[in-house]
Order: structure tokens, then sequence, then C-alpha cells
């Protein structure tokens, strides 16, 4: 006999860390209200740093982290068409393994498709950055038109071209769509990565210039998580007589700069907390330069002056409700659009990742030891009643 409980899964697509938390975050709220049965469809590859013991589990392939930043870093489509047709049958067999009652999806395209199909109501976890109702300029990110033209010429190009662009990066989810005999969407980008039955957005609602939303778009606040990890031997040795300084470059930043940005902390007066994600070798030591794998980000970033990051919305909402200087060298459009918000704030720093050198880490860094944060955003609590009404009243 089937519960009476409602069923509700959730997709991430792991191609970054931050789409796999976002959904386990939701996920443990849901489950610790004791009124639905919760799964969780994921790829296992962040496993060994998560904890998904209280949640239903299905294994789902992702295409690897080195693919997906290897497709932005050209300025290609993420997925083509042959990948999408296969997730949207990967999603089926999970649907039909566990028959949900809702589906939530984090970066999970398919779900566009395959929710359709099975008309099983779906909420797709996003950032306001990407909707089409978002107030907002584009930044060119790190492709290849920077390396030909530089940046100011390779703007105005991508501007004139922005549409184009969008379109072209639509085409590979809506030839899915017609394969699967679904209605396509428009020839938007930004209508694909947010469409749902219902669109959330895990922003500070302040923080973004929206048009008037649609009834079924609204805002649930940051979602923060921390890897529940042990601090490291040297954590107590901490020295607190000069500022500190954590450089995370996260699971989809440029993290070939680490190197350089540590040697070029390592001469400054500052103490310096590194996590690597395991993703580049510091092989030098340095008196003023503390480094793990994985740091409990939370903790670290409450001790911390200055953050350094790649500018995901992650790490930029855990620094901005604590207050913490804030340097973003973002790579990836996503990581632009957060960080023009954050710099148009004038709450945070932004290098480019292909003109980061010593001296603008030096000059940023100073800046920001000089100049305290202005403005303190109030971290708003996970909208939760809401998220359960969708669920309730579908």
């Amino acid at each position: 006999m089937r519960n009476n409980k409602k069923r509700v899964i959730f997709f991430a697509e792991t191609v970054t860390l931050a789409h796999l938390t976002r959904c386990l975050i939701i996920a443990k709220a849901l489950h610790e209200t004791g009124k639905y049965i919760v799964a969780l469809a994921a790829d296992k590859r962040f496993d060994d740093i998560i904890d998904h013991s209280f949640l239903i589990r299905f294994p789902l392939n992702t295409i690897s982290c080195a693919e997906f930043t290897f497709q932005l870093q050209k300025g290609l489509p993420v997925y083509n068409t042959k990948t999408l047709i296969r997730y949207v049958k990967d999603d089926l067999t999970v649907i039909e393994q566990f028959r949900p009652d809702f589906i939530f999806g984090d970066f999970r395209l398919s779900l566009g498709i395959s929710s359709r199909l099975k008309k099983i109501p779906y909420a797709n976890i996003t950032n306001a950055y990407w909707s089409p109702y978002a107030k907002m300029e584009y930044p060119i990110p790190e492709i290849f038109l920077i390396n030909i033209f530089g940046v100011p010429f390779a703007q105005k190009i991508f501007n004139a071209t922005k549409n184009l662009i969008f379109y072209i990066h639509s085409l590979s989810f809506n030839n899915a769509c017609k394969k699967f005999g679904v209605k396509p969407l428009t020839n938007d980008m930004r209508d694909i990565y947010t469409y749902g039955d219902f669109t959330i957005y895990a922003d500070i609602e302040s923080l973004l210039p929206m048009k008037t939303l649609p009834e079924n778009h609204f805002f649930i606040g940051p979602i923060s998580w921390s890897a529940n990890l042990p601090t490291p031997e040297w954590w107590p040795t901490l020295p607190n007589d000069k500022p500190i300084v954590f450089v995370t470059l996260g699971s989809s930043g440029d993290n070939s700069l680490l190197p350089m940005i540590i040697k070029t902390l390592s001469q400054m007066p500052v103490t310096v907390i590194c996590a690597t994600l395991k993703k580049t070798t510091i092989d030098k030591d340095y008196p003023n330069v503390f480094l793990a794998e994985f740091l409990p980000a939370e903790m670290v970033v409450k001790k911390s002056d200055i953050v350094i990051c790649n500018g995901g919305s992650p790490m930029i909402y855990q620094s901005l409700v604590e207050n913490k200087a804030i340097i973003g060298i973002p790579s990836n459009l996503d990581q632009y659009l957060m960080m023009s918000l954050i710099k148009e704030a004038n709450r945070g720093y932004l290098i480019r990742a292909g003109q980061a050198n010593p001296l603008l880490i030096r000059e940023a860094v100073n800046k920001a030891i000089e100049n305290t944060p202005s403005s303190h955003y109030e971290k708003p609590a996970l909208a939760l009643n809401k998220i359960m009404a969708l669920i309730d009243l579908n």
C-alpha cells in the first residue's frame, strides 16, 4: 500500500557542487518536517563530502565537471541534443522507480521535458540573474573572443550577438523536445535555464533588479551549505594579529590561478587559509599560508576578513551575510553575472580570471583591508512554507 505522505524527489546536476548542495538543503528541511518521503537523484562524484543518509538515493550519471568547464571556456552550449535525450531517458527511469508527486531540479535541464511527459509538477531551483525577467547587463566571460579582440571590443561583439548566442544555446533542448513530442520552449537560453511549473530563485531579492514576476516565479533566499568536516590540525594555531584571507576557487573556478594567488598573498602581511578542493597542488610551503583540500566553509568565512573566490553565488552569499570583503575572480558567465551585481552594489572587487596577476591581487587585497564593507545583507530564512505550499497544493 502506498504511504499517504507525498513523495518528493530532487534531481541535482552535479557539474558543480552548488547544484547538489542547494538540493540537499531543501531536501533535508522537507525531510525534517516528517510530512514527506524525500529522494535524491544525483551523480556520486561528491558523495565523499556530503551527507545523504537521510534520503532515498538514486544514482544519476551526468557529464564530468571537466567537460562542463571546457564547454563554458569555449563559449559552447553545455549539452548537445544526444546528451539531453539520454538525460530525459535517465530521468524517466528514476521517476518510474520512485513515482514522485513533485519534482525539484537544479540545473537539470532535461526535467523541462521529462516532467511534462510524466505530467508531474516541477520546480526549478535557479538564480534570478538567469531569468528573462532580470534587468541585467551581460559581461563577456572568458571565451576565445577576448584573446582575439581584447575585452572592450569583445564585449561590444558579445552585446551585439547576445540574442544569437542565446538562440544557439537553446537549440539542443528544443531539438530534444521534438524528439519526445513535447512543445519546444522559446529560442532564448534564459527561458530554458529557468523553465518549470514553478521557478524558485535562491537569491537575496533586494540584490537583483527584476521586472514584475509571474505568480509561479518567486524568491526563497540564498541557500548556504558547509561541509560537515573537522577542522585541520593547524586551525588552533592560526594567528590573529593580521587580516585573514580565505582563498577558494571552488569546483568551477580557474584553479590554475591558485598557485599565483597563494604566492602573491604569501608576500603580504596577511594570514592565508586556502581550500584547494583537490583541484590544484600547492607544492611550496609558505609560513603564513594554511592549506587543506576541504574546509567547513561557514566556519572559515566567519573567521576571515577577506574572501577570494570564483564569484559564484554560494560563496558570495556566505560572505555577504557575514559582512566580509569579497574579491571575485570569475571565469564563466554564471560567475560574472553574480559578481557584476556585487560590483554594482559596491560590495566587492571583480578581477577577470583572464587578467588576474599579482599586481591586481595585491591592489584588491589592500583596498579590501582599508575599506570595511559598508552594506550588510541579513540572511533571510529559507522560505520553507512557500516550498511546502507548492508540494501540498499540487
